[in-house]
């Protein structure tokens, strides 16, 4: 998109300078100045000559608004002169901003501020638009430090799916991170993933894949084929001849101790952001 301002004055220099006071560009903009009519002088001082008309304009990015409202929320948490760069890769938008090394007060508390502040900037960019664009805000290298964070916790959890055959469920995270936990657990064999909730309170849950045994029998539940049950380490049902079953704890061969699976990591897994949108993933 191009914005232009178009203005006359007695020379050109001066219908310059105020086409470029009336534009109103930002500093980084690259303008470019056409000179529409040159001033023609009166004749004898008196009669017909023209002014000079100079058209001064500059190529607007089309997320220009969101990225002035950007700068707007930065300049009121006193954060000046920052650079805010777009790039567009189909239905991706990545913006970065850049302001030396303050950057954690954009960042916030565990990321919520810099969540905070994509998610309305995500609401301007898809105001209005028919085609949903995903908008993602970097800052100080951020997201890829998160991104990491997210990949090794999505490992964790899922070795502890696979060793116990329990699912586990993380807190609620906002749409971009649980696509990291989504992709890094589909290449991990023997878990999957989904997400349940909505809106702010969306989360996964790792699972384990159907068919796929547990490394420990801690919480799983067989079947046995005289009709009693397997649960754990623990218990060791015994068919006799009458039908009857009974059980011996492991505690008592003095082999086998039994085994203590630990709680759901969601109360000690890392707080994430909680922004969301309408879009589910």
């Amino acid at each position: 998109m191009i914005k232009e301002a178009i203005c006359t004055a007695p020379t050109i220099e001066e219908a310059t300078s105020a086409a470029i006071e009336k534009l109103n560009a930002p500093d980084n903009a690259d303008i470019t100045v056409e000179v529409m009519q040159e001033p023609v002088k009166k004749t004898f001082g008196l009669f017909g000559g023209s002014p000079a008309k100079v058209r001064v304009y500059y190529q607007q990015s089309e997320f220009a608004k969101a990225e002035d409202y950007i700068r707007t929320i930065l300049e009121g948490i006193g954060i000046q002169d920052a650079e805010i760069e777009t790039d567009v890769k189909g239905e991706d938008v990545r913006i970065e901003i850049k302001c030396g090394n303050d950057y954690g007060a954009i960042i916030g508390r565990r990321g919520e501020t810099l969540d905070a502040i994509q998610y309305l900037t995500r609401l301007i960019i898809n105001k209005g638009s028919e085609d949903y664009k995903r908008v993602s805000i970097n800052v100080g290298n951020y997201r890829e430090k998160r991104e990491q964070t997210l990949k090794e916790l999505a490992k964790r959890t899922a070795s502890k799916v696979k060793k116990y055959g329990r699912s586990l469920s993380l807190d609620p995270m906002n749409p971009y991170e649980r696509r990291i936990i989504h992709t890094t657990i589909q290449a991990i064999e023997g878990v999957t993933s989904h997400s349940v909730g909505n809106e702010s309170n969306r989360k996964v849950i790792v699972t384990p894949a159907d068919g796929y045994k547990s490394s420990s029998g801690g919480n799983n539940r067989d079947e046995r084929p005289n009709g009693g049950y397997r649960q754990g380490a623990g218990w060791d049902n015994r068919s006799h001849g009458n039908g009857r079953s009974d059980y011996r704890s492991s505690r008592s061969s003095g082999d086998n101790k039994s085994s203590r699976t630990p709680r759901s990591d969601a109360a000690s897994a890392t707080l994430y952001g909680r922004i969301d949108t309408k879009k589910e993933d």
